[in-house]
């Protein structure tokens, strides 16, 4: 039976930024193609993309991704009867444990609220459920029903749970399949990464002081400038399986749509204002199987201008493998600014972001219903 896929590249042009450190604080990078690259990681970017959502969602097909599920469930339980906020740590354990999931105070810091050992996402309705349940509890004295406690954490999943999936370690039928996936960033071209030596000025010291004269501070940041190809792709038969409703499938995808290709990770912003749209955007409705054109950039960019060579590559590669290997897309839609787009309009439908959003959801719609 044919499968819903959509698949989505985006190529973006980055200026001196530090989008995404490792633990030394120097930009990721990885090796691809003989040449060290600018690498962004998936989680970075999926972190941005559900940041997005907030935006472009309501609140109640959302969730939250926590530790403090006391405390998270103790302010619903609250909301839900003030009566009970006296009690609403302990209704609330009791919940989670009738769930299965286990908490205690982090080592070593008991005066901070009981955590899971893990971090859990809860969507906002099944938070509001088991605080439900908690509520019951707290007003009759009658046991929590483990089964019904199960149902309520698993059911009625957010956009961001069914997209993005949930791992619960203590019980596995709580586990969420993710029907999103997102790819390293890489730049299409090798990367040095550069210094930049800084001060802060202390504005009361005299600057006359014959020491430091005037700084209060001296570092330097590590930073590169790229252009990056970027991919996601989803599976909306999983997402549609995951939140139960063809209507909310086809919001899912919108904003996974809009959400993933607009969004950028916020590492370093207000040290570089690196805040960029991307070049190119390319997405593609499959029924065999997602395809990462990452290929195209196998053997890094090397002329100028560097933008429209990258456009080109990944249109020639994307034909490529259309004929090498039969994968002629259901349909496909382009988006980007100016005549450079050309090699990409050959082979997808032009338009803007809003009208390929809304082609894409008119689309997921049809083959859903």
């Amino acid at each position: 039976m044919p499968r819903t896929i959509v698949d989505i590249h985006v190529l973006q042009t980055v200026p001196p930024s530090n989008l995404n450190r490792d633990d030394t604080g120097s930009p990721k990078t990885a090796r691809y193609g003989g040449v060290v690259r600018a690498r962004v990681s998936s989680q970075a970017w999926k972190r941005s993309t559900r940041t997005a959502f907030d935006a472009l969602l309501d609140r109640t097909e959302l969730g939250v991704r926590s530790k403090r599920l006391v405390e998270l469930l103790g302010d619903e339980i609250v909301g839900q009867d003030s009566t009970l906020a006296d009690r609403a740590p302990e209704l609330a354990k009791a919940v989670l444990a009738a769930v299965g999931i286990k908490v205690a105070a982090p080592r070593g810091k008991k005066e901070v609220p009981e955590e899971s050992g893990y971090l859990v996402f809860l969507s906002n309705s099944q938070i509001a459920a088991l605080a439900a349940l908690a509520v019951e509890h707290g007003r009759t004295g009658a046991a929590i029903d483990k089964k019904a406690a199960k149902k309520a954490a698993d059911t009625e999943h957010s956009v961001d749970v069914a997209l993005f999936g949930r791992m619960v370690a203590e019980d596995t039928d709580l586990n969420v399949d993710a029907a999103a996936q997102v790819a390293h960033a890489l730049s299409v071209h090798a990367v040095e990464t550069e210094y930049d030596y800084f001060t802060a000025v202390d504005d009361h010291k005299n600057a006359d002081e014959e020491e430091d004269a005037g700084a209060g501070m001296i570092g330097t940041v590590e930073f590169n400038s790229s252009t990056l190809y970027r991919y996601a792709t989803v599976d909306v038969d999983r997402l549609a399986e995951n939140l139960s409703d063809a209507k909310a499938t086809r919001r899912a995808v919108e904003a996974f749509v809009r959400g993933f290709v607009l969004s950028m990770p916020t590492g370093k912003q207000n040290t570089f204002a690196n805040r960029t749209l991307p070049d190119a955007v390319y997405v593609v409705l499959r029924e065999t199987q997602s395809i990462n054109l990452v290929g195209a950039f196998e053997e890094a960019i090397t002329t100028q201008p560097r933008i429209p060579a990258a456009i080109t590559a990944l249109a020639t590669h994307a034909t490529e493998v259309q004929d090498a290997y039969g994968e002629a897309p259901v349909a496909a839609w382009t988006f980007g600014p100016g005549e450079r787009l050309a090699p990409l309009a050959d082979i997808a439908t032009r338009g803007d972001a809003d009208s390929t959003v809304a082609a894409v959801g008119e689309a997921v719609a049809a083959r859903l219903s």
